[in-house]
């Protein structure tokens, strides 16, 4: 009896699992010959659909396309996000960040970006069934945002300032909201001269050193970059920086 019961389960776990990778992932909100490539580049042959619940919102038009504010906001699947991608199709630098959420921190986050053109943005975000829940959105703008010189470069003694986090947590109801600028010039390699020089990776982490989210960014990200982060729960949130030249950075944020 027990083996036929395991047998009936396990044909249903294939029939559900069938079902699932041949989805229907409807129909995508904006036009894009791009969507396809990028399907595959990132979420290889995993199952997805076009999903108005994960809201993605950035400004009709990029008023200055070195800093473009996003936010991807996946709270109607909080407790079940595991990893949170995201993407400007038309960008020359297309990826900007690989955000996963561990403990406390919502499936919501802000963050500041270079375009270079107007462009499809993308926001994957993987839920714990293995399904890819894709919001979209698109902005238009002037343009220059990836090969423009960098403004922090033109400050005096920048050099002495990298690194340095200024923010603070804001309390919302039933969590606050963190919000930090780092003090980096992120170039992106783009200008003539200049050298890929950007911060890559990020930690949240509590006062006992529990890891509460990851982020891996990518050279789409504004200069002085500006992060935003919802956490439940109080006390201090520690922050850790790393850039690909090996500089190490940290703060506390209460």
């Amino acid at each position: 009896m027990n083996r036929v019961r395991g047998r009936a389960v396990g044909f249903a776990l294939l029939l559900f699992l069938q079902g699932v990778a041949h989805a229907d992932p409807g129909k995508d909100p904006v036009t894009s010959v791009m969507w396809g490539y990028y399907q595959q580049k990132f979420l290889k042959d995993q199952p997805y659909v076009f999903d108005d619940k994960v809201l993605l919102r950035a400004p009709p038009f990029a008023e200055d396309a070195r800093q473009v504010p996003i936010e991807i906001d996946a709270r109607a699947y909080t407790g079940e996000v595991v990893r949170i991608l995201a993407w400007a199709e038309l960008n020359p630098l297309p990826q900007i960040v690989d955000f996963q959420p561990v403990e406390r921190v919502l499936p919501w986050l802000s963050i500041r970006i270079r375009i270079e053109q107007a462009t499809p943005l993308r926001a994957a975000v993987l839920t714990r069934d293995g399904v890819w829940h894709i919001g979209s959105t698109t902005i238009d703008a002037a343009g220059g945002g990836c090969t423009a010189p960098s403004v922090v470069r033109t400050q005096p003694g920048w050099e002495e300032h990298i690194g340095e986090v200024m923010g603070g947590r804001y309390p919302r109801s039933g969590f606050s909201r963190l919000r930090v600028t780092i003090s980096h010039p992120m170039d992106n390699g783009m200008v003539s001269g200049i050298p890929e020089f950007y911060l890559n990776q990020a930690q949240l982490k509590d006062t006992h050193g529990k890891l509460l989210a990851t982020l891996e960014l990518f050279p789409a990200v504004s200069e002085n970059p500006t992060l935003g982060f919802d956490i439940e729960g109080d006390g201090e949130t520690q922050l850790s920086l790393r850039d690909i030249s090996g500089n190490l950075f940290s703060a506390a944020v209460k």
